[in-house]
Protein backbone atom coordinates (compact mmCIF):
# COMPACT_ATOMS: atom_id res chain seq x y z
CA UNK A 1 0.00 0.00 0.00
CA UNK A 2 1.03 3.61 -0.17
CA UNK A 3 1.91 5.82 3.01
CA UNK A 4 -0.88 6.43 5.01
CA UNK A 5 -2.25 10.35 5.25
CA UNK A 6 -1.74 11.45 8.46
CA UNK A 7 -4.50 14.06 9.80
CA UNK A 8 -3.13 15.67 13.01
CA UNK A 9 -6.18 16.63 15.53
CA UNK A 10 -6.26 20.40 16.64
CA UNK A 11 -8.18 19.44 19.55
CA UNK A 12 -5.01 18.00 21.23
CA UNK A 13 -2.69 21.31 20.44
CA UNK A 14 -2.26 24.38 22.55
CA UNK A 15 -4.71 26.57 22.34
CA UNK A 16 -2.41 29.33 24.09
CA UNK A 17 0.03 29.01 21.37
CA UNK A 18 -2.17 27.80 18.42
CA UNK A 19 0.14 30.17 15.66
CA UNK A 20 3.16 28.58 16.74
CA UNK A 21 1.26 24.64 16.77
CA UNK A 22 0.12 25.77 13.03
CA UNK A 23 3.70 26.46 11.85
CA UNK A 24 4.59 23.20 13.40
CA UNK A 25 1.97 21.20 11.01
CA UNK A 26 3.07 23.43 7.97
CA UNK A 27 6.65 22.37 8.90
CA UNK A 28 5.58 18.66 8.75
CA UNK A 29 4.76 15.64 6.45
CA UNK A 30 1.10 16.08 7.82
CA UNK A 31 -1.72 15.26 4.58
CA UNK A 32 -4.38 17.86 6.67
CA UNK A 33 -5.28 19.07 9.44
CA UNK A 34 -8.07 17.75 11.55
CA UNK A 35 -10.74 20.17 13.15
CA UNK A 36 -13.27 18.67 15.17
CA UNK A 37 -16.48 21.03 15.32
CA UNK A 38 -19.02 19.88 18.36
CA UNK A 39 -22.00 21.41 19.66
CA UNK A 40 -22.54 20.43 22.98
CA UNK A 41 -25.59 18.65 21.88
CA UNK A 42 -24.83 15.72 19.38
CA UNK A 43 -21.80 15.56 21.88
CA UNK A 44 -21.13 16.36 25.47
CA UNK A 45 -18.71 18.89 24.64
CA UNK A 46 -17.98 22.21 22.41
CA UNK A 47 -15.30 23.11 20.23
CA UNK A 48 -14.50 25.40 17.59
CA UNK A 49 -16.50 27.72 15.51
CA UNK A 50 -16.58 30.01 12.30
CA UNK A 51 -14.29 32.65 13.73
CA UNK A 52 -11.43 30.14 15.10
CA UNK A 53 -11.77 28.16 11.43
CA UNK A 54 -11.01 31.28 9.85
CA UNK A 55 -8.08 32.11 11.69
CA UNK A 56 -6.55 28.57 11.18
CA UNK A 57 -7.44 28.95 7.00
CA UNK A 58 -5.13 32.34 7.42
CA UNK A 59 -2.05 30.35 8.66
CA UNK A 60 -2.32 26.51 7.95
CA UNK A 61 -1.28 25.48 4.46
CA UNK A 62 -2.29 22.05 4.72
CA UNK A 63 -6.06 20.81 3.70
CA UNK A 64 -8.55 20.89 6.11
CA UNK A 65 -10.24 18.08 7.13
CA UNK A 66 -13.83 19.44 9.23
CA UNK A 67 -15.26 16.74 11.21
CA UNK A 68 -18.84 18.34 12.70
CA UNK A 69 -20.17 16.38 15.67
CA UNK A 70 -23.29 18.69 15.34
CA UNK A 71 -27.29 18.20 14.97
CA UNK A 72 -28.65 19.34 12.12
CA UNK A 73 -25.60 20.10 10.17
CA UNK A 74 -27.03 21.61 6.74
CA UNK A 75 -27.80 24.55 8.60
CA UNK A 76 -23.86 24.90 8.61
CA UNK A 77 -22.30 23.39 5.48
CA UNK A 78 -22.07 26.46 3.19
CA UNK A 79 -20.75 28.32 6.10
CA UNK A 80 -17.93 25.70 6.58
CA UNK A 81 -16.94 25.54 2.72
CA UNK A 82 -16.66 29.31 2.77
CA UNK A 83 -14.50 29.18 5.93
CA UNK A 84 -11.57 27.07 3.84
CA UNK A 85 -13.21 23.44 4.51
CA UNK A 86 -11.56 20.80 1.96
CA UNK A 87 -13.52 17.69 3.67
CA UNK A 88 -16.93 17.97 5.56
CA UNK A 89 -17.48 14.76 7.60
CA UNK A 90 -21.20 14.86 8.77
CA UNK A 91 -22.55 12.09 11.05
CA UNK A 92 -24.37 9.30 9.61
CA UNK A 93 -26.65 9.61 13.13
CA UNK A 94 -26.96 13.25 12.97
CA UNK A 95 -28.24 13.54 8.97
CA UNK A 96 -32.09 12.72 8.45
CA UNK A 97 -31.50 12.93 4.52
CA UNK A 98 -27.92 11.30 3.97
CA UNK A 99 -27.62 11.40 0.28
CA UNK A 100 -28.94 15.06 0.03
CA UNK A 101 -26.38 16.16 2.60
CA UNK A 102 -23.81 14.42 0.77
CA UNK A 103 -24.58 15.87 -2.31
CA UNK A 104 -24.81 19.11 -1.50
CA UNK A 105 -21.10 19.13 0.28
CA UNK A 106 -19.94 18.00 -2.92
CA UNK A 107 -21.68 21.12 -4.67
CA UNK A 108 -20.27 23.17 -2.34
CA UNK A 109 -16.96 22.06 -3.79
CA UNK A 110 -15.99 20.16 -0.94
CA UNK A 111 -14.90 16.18 -0.34
CA UNK A 112 -17.93 14.65 1.49
CA UNK A 113 -17.07 12.39 4.27
CA UNK A 114 -19.57 10.29 6.83
CA UNK A 115 -18.69 9.62 10.38
CA UNK A 116 -19.78 7.04 12.15
CA UNK A 117 -20.12 6.49 15.65
CA UNK A 118 -19.02 3.05 17.97
CA UNK A 119 -22.15 1.79 17.69
CA UNK A 120 -23.05 2.00 13.87
CA UNK A 121 -22.85 -1.14 11.23
CA UNK A 122 -20.80 0.00 8.38
CA UNK A 123 -23.55 -1.42 6.45
CA UNK A 124 -25.68 1.27 6.66
CA UNK A 125 -23.55 3.33 4.42
CA UNK A 126 -23.86 0.98 1.01
CA UNK A 127 -26.82 2.73 -0.55
CA UNK A 128 -24.77 6.05 -0.52
CA UNK A 129 -21.32 4.73 -1.31
CA UNK A 130 -21.64 6.58 -4.32
CA UNK A 131 -21.98 10.01 -2.75
CA UNK A 132 -19.03 9.39 -0.11
CA UNK A 133 -15.51 10.39 -0.66
CA UNK A 134 -14.23 9.45 2.45
CA UNK A 135 -15.48 7.17 5.52
CA UNK A 136 -14.72 8.29 9.43
CA UNK A 137 -14.58 5.55 11.98
CA UNK A 138 -14.58 6.68 15.53
CA UNK A 139 -12.67 4.81 17.02
CA UNK A 140 -13.28 6.41 20.52
CA UNK A 141 -17.11 8.26 21.79
CA UNK A 142 -16.80 11.49 19.88
CA UNK A 143 -16.69 14.16 22.25
CA UNK A 144 -13.10 14.15 24.07
CA UNK A 145 -9.81 14.03 22.93
CA UNK A 146 -7.51 11.51 24.82
CA UNK A 147 -9.54 8.34 25.09
CA UNK A 148 -8.92 4.84 25.01
CA UNK A 149 -9.04 2.80 21.29
CA UNK A 150 -12.08 0.47 21.08
CA UNK A 151 -10.20 -2.84 20.27
CA UNK A 152 -13.75 -3.89 17.88
CA UNK A 153 -12.40 -0.68 15.39
CA UNK A 154 -9.98 -3.10 13.62
CA UNK A 155 -12.65 -5.79 12.87
CA UNK A 156 -14.80 -2.62 11.81
CA UNK A 157 -12.51 -1.30 9.38
CA UNK A 158 -12.10 -4.61 7.65
CA UNK A 159 -15.64 -5.33 6.94
CA UNK A 160 -15.90 -1.45 5.92
CA UNK A 161 -12.71 -2.45 2.96
CA UNK A 162 -14.51 -5.52 2.01
CA UNK A 163 -17.84 -3.68 1.62
CA UNK A 164 -16.00 -0.96 -0.51
CA UNK A 165 -14.30 -3.40 -2.81
CA UNK A 166 -17.34 -4.88 -3.24
CA UNK A 167 -19.17 -2.24 -4.55
CA UNK A 168 -16.43 -0.48 -6.13
CA UNK A 169 -16.20 2.49 -4.09
CA UNK A 170 -12.99 4.37 -3.84
CA UNK A 171 -13.85 6.12 -0.68
CA UNK A 172 -10.85 6.45 1.77
CA UNK A 173 -11.39 5.24 5.38
CA UNK A 174 -10.31 7.37 8.10
CA UNK A 175 -9.38 6.46 11.43
CA UNK A 176 -10.31 9.12 14.72
CA UNK A 177 -9.43 8.09 17.97
CA UNK A 178 -6.59 6.94 20.25
CA UNK A 179 -4.20 6.32 17.05
CA UNK A 180 -0.52 5.94 17.42
CA UNK A 181 2.52 3.73 16.64
CA UNK A 182 0.91 0.93 18.87
CA UNK A 183 -2.23 0.36 16.48
CA UNK A 184 -1.62 2.53 12.89
CA UNK A 185 0.24 -0.52 11.61
CA UNK A 186 -2.82 -2.28 12.34
CA UNK A 187 -5.27 -0.49 11.10
CA UNK A 188 -3.95 0.03 7.97
CA UNK A 189 -3.39 -3.70 7.54
CA UNK A 190 -7.15 -4.00 7.92
CA UNK A 191 -7.82 -0.93 5.45
CA UNK A 192 -6.83 2.48 6.56
CA UNK A 193 -6.16 5.04 4.68
CA UNK A 194 -5.78 8.27 6.79
CA UNK A 195 -5.00 8.41 10.54
CA UNK A 196 -5.92 11.19 12.63
CA UNK A 197 -3.52 11.40 15.82
CA UNK A 198 -4.08 13.67 18.29
CA UNK A 199 -2.26 13.62 21.49
CA UNK A 200 0.24 10.99 19.94
CA UNK A 201 1.27 14.11 18.03
CA UNK A 202 1.03 17.05 20.13
CA UNK A 203 1.64 15.26 23.13
CA UNK A 204 5.10 13.86 22.01
CA UNK A 205 7.97 15.04 22.59
CA UNK A 206 9.12 15.78 19.03
CA UNK A 207 5.79 16.03 17.41
CA UNK A 208 7.47 16.32 13.66
CA UNK A 209 9.43 13.24 14.33
CA UNK A 210 5.56 11.62 15.22
CA UNK A 211 4.21 12.51 12.25
CA UNK A 212 6.93 11.22 10.33
CA UNK A 213 6.64 7.91 12.13
CA UNK A 214 3.22 7.67 11.67
CA UNK A 215 3.43 8.47 7.35
CA UNK A 216 6.21 5.31 7.94
CA UNK A 217 4.14 3.05 10.17
CA UNK A 218 2.60 0.24 7.51
CA UNK A 219 4.68 -3.02 8.12
CA UNK A 220 3.74 -5.61 5.90
CA UNK A 221 1.26 -8.89 7.25
CA UNK A 222 3.89 -11.52 7.56
CA UNK A 223 2.62 -14.64 6.00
Amino acid sequence: MNRPLVAPSLLAADFANLQRELELINQSEADYLHFDVMDGEFVPNISFGFPVLEAVRRHCQKPLDVHLMITKPDRYLEDFAKGGASVIHVHYEACTHLHRTLTYIRELGCQAGVALNPHTPVTELEDVLEQIDVILIMSVNPGFGGQSFIPHTIRKVAKLKELLLANHSSALIEIDGGVGLNNASTLLNAGADILVAGSSVFGAHDPLEAIRKLKNSWQPLVA
